[in-house]
């Protein structure tokens, strides 16, 4: 009888963790890859494979494959400055990316997918990734959705990516559940081009006042003088 309840408790306990570390389309959506031609719309314009779906879990697809997938979960993945990332009201919907730094780019609000370790942290750096020690601009534990996943695995208990129940409810679609002030930083990037992704990848949007209306650089004229008699 004891042998039973323990291998029971054992069994939610693995079930569990699973839930905790996210559903099983996550893992696979972090390791794939993207942006390649589509093999079977190469001689299309747009055929870059930025699509996932969370219902097949196989390969990223590009926009003319979407009537394969009607009906079904999807994301589009983008990038900056070569690394991939997702919109946050595309992927709340989904799992709970709580702890996680967002960003903005181009209006959007988005988290990196994997790890961005840097050689080292630089100078007057108060917040860093427990992961991969990514400098952070917030008071965030994680700089992506893999550093995330990396947490729950190694047996951090407060870390989730399950919804606690109606958490979700009453989020606006740009929300993002237990987020500080957001950093913006610039990027030319989008899921649709390779160009114009080289950019700074932590350039600050600088607030700078309008420009001042240009001076006229013609001389005042002299006052007149009447001509002597």
């Amino acid at each position: 009888m004891a042998d039973e309840v323990f291998d029971d408790l054992q069994v939610r306990k693995i079930r569990k963790m699973g839930n905790e570390m996210g559903p099983p389309w996550l893992k696979q959506m972090l390791k794939t890859d993207y942006f390649f031609p589509c093999p079977f719309h190469s001689d299309s314009n747009k055929s870059e494979c930025n699509l996932y779906c969370l219902d097949c879990m196989g390969n990223a697809f590009c926009s003319y494959c979407l009537i394969h997938h009607h009906g079904h979960r999807l994301v589009q993945i983008r990038r900056s400055s070569y690394h991939n990332v997702v919109r946050i009201n595309e992927i709340q919907k989904y799992i709970d990316i709580s702890c996680i730094q967002p960003y903005v780019i181009n209006s959007a609000k988005i988290v990196f997918l994997n790890e961005r370790p840097q050689p080292k942290p630089g100078k007057g750096v108060t917040y860093t990734c427990e992961i991969c020690a990514r400098s952070l601009p917030d008071s965030f534990r994680f700089c992506s959705l893999g550093c995330k996943l990396n947490g729950i695995k190694r047996g951090e208990s407060d870390l989730t990516f399950s919804h606690k129940r109606g958490a979700f409810d009453g989020l606006d679609s740009d929300d993002e559940p237990s987020t500080p002030k957001k950093i913006a930083f610039s990027s030319d990037s989008s899921g649709g081009r390779r160009s114009g992704s080289a950019s700074s990848d932590e350039n600050l949007n600088s607030m700078s006042p309008d420009t001042p209306p240009l001076f006229n650089r013609h001389r005042r004229k002299g006052i007149p003088h009447r001509a002597p008699f």
